[in-house]
């Protein structure tokens, strides 16, 4: 009992170290989002649709190379991995205060594009590893609630210390920050192999094996709804949701909305409804994770959760006080947190049955195509049809996600 005690008191060790890690390399590109587009021109930038390529470029160039990085963690330690991540992180944090102009600035935003697809799979490679379906839900929330500290202090300090001394000066001091993550690297990440995962050493048998289970698993519906699945709830969530809600805002107050005297406008109320999120998530996405792995399974939650989310999109259209109507988004940003965690850990309970590195390499690859996708397609559907038809049809999305999730897949 002691051991075993142990055992889960050195796992959980081991996944808030990586989390932490992550959160530290988010702070400069996390801080990008809210000061490029108040502060473009000291970035040596000359339009605002420069500051809309450099802010989407990373995640654009993740698709091609999720499977990349996929595959150069079979030859790859895990630690060489993050080692990796941490030093682009770095380079990229720093450079936003040291470079001018908008092709360097390109060159830098793919590269960390590189290094946080290193460390996405890098602490998804890792969990799985280390877990079980009794501990990994708990452990996916851990990740994603602690990581989420770097995008609440990246856009919190680096907007507030940007205005008072200059983003230069802001962006090389997040950058020698993320250098102190490298100690941690080499003391608590794991110098396994990726191919490890798999359960055993990387000779030509077991490369025959792996071919064989990657030819396997695209026929299995478990996996091939858990990425469809994962793909529509980062496009309705990463996408849509967050994308349209400072727009959402303008609709509704289009001359801002008065607290205390002071007027908020769209862009600070959509920020600080983030912000909670963010706050939250290091509490609630591990107690969310760890009543998904009790006896009852994942999937009540799940189905509970994606019917809630449904009526709740389809419900941000109609006419409600406005103070009714933040609680809505709220709780959106509530069925976020629960459904990304308990997702995660559903991906990772699919991927440690058949591969754990092709699965989880797809899903990352899944996530990342929904998120790009979300703003073209939400936008598109709102030029078209109007809000109205972009959140009720998001709504039946979910509900239809919930019912087929209801019935348990035939395995194959």
């Amino acid at each position: 009992m002691g051991r075993e005690r142990m055992r889960e008191r050195e796992e959980t060790r081991q996944v808030k170290v990586i989390a932490l890690i992550t959160a530290v390399c988010l702070l400069g590109d996390s801080m990008l989002y809210v000061v490029m587009p108040t502060h473009w021109q000291s970035f040596g930038l000359s339009s605002l649709w420069e500051v809309g390529i450099l802010l989407s470029v990373n995640r654009l160039v993740r698709l091609p190379l999720n499977p990349i990085i996929g595959w150069l963690y079979r030859r790859l330690s895990i630690r060489q991995g993050i080692l990796i991540a941490v030093l682009l992180a770095v380079l990229t944090t720093a450079s936003y205060g040291l470079v001018d102009g908008f092709w360097l600035l390109l060159v830098m935003r793919s590269l960390w594009g590189l290094a946080w697809s290193f460390l996405r799979i890098g602490a998804y490679y890792t969990i799985v590893g280390l877990s079980d379906e009794q501990s990994r839900g708990q452990h996916m929330g851990t990740y994603n609630g602690l990581y989420r500290l770097g995008s609440l202090g990246g856009m919190l300090v680096g907007a507030l210390l940007a205005d008072f001394w200059g983003a230069d000066w802001v962006a090389v001091c997040f950058g020698l920050i993320t250098l102190l993550a490298l100690p941690a690297v080499f003391r608590h990440v794991s110098a396994g192999s990726g191919a490890d995962l798999e359960g055993g050493s990387g000779g030509e048998a077991k490369r025959e094996d792996t071919a064989l289970t990657m030819q396997s698993i695209w026929r299995s519906r478990t996996v091939l709804w858990t990425l469809c699945t994962g793909l529509l709830l980062a496009m309705l969530y990463q996408g849509i949701f967050t994308s349209t809600m400072s727009y959402l805002m303008s609709l509704r107050l289009p001359q801002g909305f008065e607290i205390a005297g002071i007027v908020l406008g769209a862009a600070t109320l959509a920020g600080l409804l983030q912000a909670l999120r963010w706050g939250w998530e290091p509490f609630l996405a591990p107690w969310f994770g760890k009543k998904s792995d009790g006896p009852g399974g994942r999937r009540p939650l799940f189905v509970g959760t994606l019917v809630t989310a449904g009526l709740l999109f389809a419900a941000v259209p109609f006419e409600m006080p406005f103070v009714v109507w933040l609680f809505v988004l709220l709780a959106i940003q509530m069925t976020s947190t629960v459904l990304t965690t308990v997702m995660d850990a559903l991906a990772s309970d699919a991927a440690a049955r058949a591969s754990k590195l092709t699965v989880m390499t797809a899903y990352t690859v899944a996530i990342d195509l929904g998120a790009a996708l979300g703003p073209v397609s939400g936008y598109l559907v709102e030029e078209l049809w109007g809000t109205a038809a972009l959140y009720i049809t998001s709504g039946v999305l979910l509900l239809l996600l919930a019912v087929r999730w209801r019935k348990p897949f035939a395995m194959s």
